[in-house]
């Protein structure tokens, strides 16, 4: 499983998660409530600008992870080109990156088990109700983990299908994706059982 920490030690890391959770809601509050471009375009600047500070790596990093919103903003800049809203296009992807810029960056410098300690702690009011709150955050926990180990998994089932067939792979690749995700679902399953269950 790979680490969603930064290779790179920085500041933001000393700092508490809950700071940092609470700093990131209120900055894409914030976000939403921005409409005109040239503030987003502001924003995403400064937002680049945090990822620049600690230095190359960790920017080169931090942009990695956002490669796999660009199918979502060339989407959505395509869609407003043709309807005629290309600003209002211009807005929204904006807004998308630099939401998704700054959750990254958070997730980059807090330890997984210092979120869900947040998540543990906000869920407190669920558990005077006698609601049992483990299996939710194991759930988000499992969630965060897993995703970008899955997005990188089918990164190279379709670099393995580039290398084997010139056709494009589109939904012929659903069937070994379903079935790898599956296959590290029962992985997962089998190590909580052997650890006492969730």
């Amino acid at each position: 499983m790979i680490s969603l920490t930064s290779p790179v030690e920085t500041r933001a890391h000393g700092w508490p998660a809950g700071v940092k959770l609470g700093l990131l809601c209120m900055a894409t509050v914030v976000l939403f409530r921005m409409e005109a471009a040239g503030w987003h375009l502001l924003a995403c600047a400064l937002t680049l600008g945090l990822y620049a500070l600690p230095g190359r790596l960790f920017l080169r990093t931090g942009l990695g992870r956002l490669w796999v919103l660009w199918p979502f903003v060339a989407l959505i800049a395509v869609y407003h080109v043709i309807i005629g809203d290309a600003v209002n296009g211009l807005v929204i992807v904006l807004r998308m990156i630099t939401a998704v810029a700054l959750a990254n960056l958070v997730t980059m410098t807090t330890r997984l088990s210092d979120m869900m300690a947040v998540v543990d702690w906000l869920m407190t009011p669920l558990r005077r109700l006698g609601i049992d709150t483990r299996p939710i955050a194991l759930a988000m926990a499992l969630v965060i983990r897993f995703t970008p180990e899955l997005a990188r998994k089918g990164q190279m089932l379709t670099l393995a299908w580039r290398a084997r067939a010139r056709r494009r792979p589109g939904w012929r690749l659903i069937p070994a994706f379903a079935a790898l995700a599956l296959d590290d679902a029962e992985h997962v399953a089998e190590a909580l059982r052997a650890r006492g269950g969730a």
